[in-house]
């Protein structure tokens, strides 16, 4: 077998600052940005591909680990898919009337800020014995899905009634001068004009969540995260990078895909993209 050295680490930290160092100097938008990362990520996939990488210590593991590694990765997948919908569900409303009423607001961000400070395994242990009396059990994918979602709540609340209340008054002027509802003024006025950033913070809660979601691993969720937690307790790093990379890259796969949506989304109301 044969692993990185902290040379191969340090050259490989300057070879990405200068990547990125030469993709803000050219000034390159969201979508070249995306493009300059899925060359490199195929230049990777050739080597790969062509078994030139075999035999990394990386890659011995993942030939050990082939039977669970790509169930890992659908778990890992469907916890962060899982928690997203009851997010969405919960979180977008919440904002709503945040912004449309100040006391809702003082209630809501104060609660939210408190669950974010909880350290992600107490909320784990705090879920334990309201949910094993629910009859759900204190373990598995539905504590997980919970968690995680109690988490996201509060970037997609705040960026919400942010976006809501970035909206430009005269627009709304303007939509009733139209003769258009409060529920046309809502649709067609005032979530078009806040989607870029409603979508700036579905991009942060998404990120999070794919990280999170590894920490989900020692309630029995499964996922990454358990192939991680194994390596470090039979203390091989490179069974932790194994799980380490693939969350590492679904985070930035995530990340760009949300970049790029928001990108178009302030591009058709004509707004620059930040």
């Amino acid at each position: 077998r044969t692993s990185f050295g902290s040379g191969f680490w340090v050259m490989e930290a300057a070879a990405l600052l200068a990547v990125l160092d030469g993709v803000r100097r050219l000034g390159l938008g969201p979508g070249g940005r995306i493009a300059v990362g899925t060359l490199a990520a195929a230049l990777i996939g050739g080597q790969l591909a062509a078994g030139h990488l075999d035999q990394l210590s990386i890659m011995k593991e993942y030939a050990n680990q082939r039977d669970v590694f790509a169930d890992a990765v659908l778990r890992h997948a469907a916890l962060v898919v899982a928690a997203l919908a009851p997010t969405l569900l919960i979180g977008v409303p919440l904002g709503i009337g945040a912004q449309r009423s100040p006391a809702v607001g003082r209630l809501v961000f104060p609660v939210l800020n408190v669950v974010q400070t909880i350290p992600s395994i107490a909320l784990f242990g705090l879920l334990l014995a309201p949910l094993s009396a629910l009859g759900f059990g204190g373990v598995g994918p539905v504590p997980a899905v919970i968690a995680l979602t109690l988490y996201s709540l509060l970037p997609i609340a705040r960026n919400t009634a942010a976006g809501l209340a970035g909206v430009p008054e005269p627009a709304r002027e303007a939509a009733r001068g139209m003769g258009m509802t409060p529920g046309q003024i809502f649709w067609r006025v005032e979530v078009p004009l806040a989607l870029p950033v409603l979508l700036s913070g579905l991009r942060i809660t998404l990120v999070q969540a794919v990280g999170l979601a590894a920490v989900a691993a020692l309630i029995g969720a499964g996922g990454l995260g358990a192939i991680m937690f194994q390596g470090l307790f039979a203390n091989a790093l490179d069974l932790v990078l194994l799980g380490a990379v693939p969350v590492i890259l679904l985070a930035v796969a995530a990340d760009a895909a949300l970049k790029l949506a928001s990108a178009l989304a302030l591009s058709r109301i004509g707004r620059p993209a930040a």
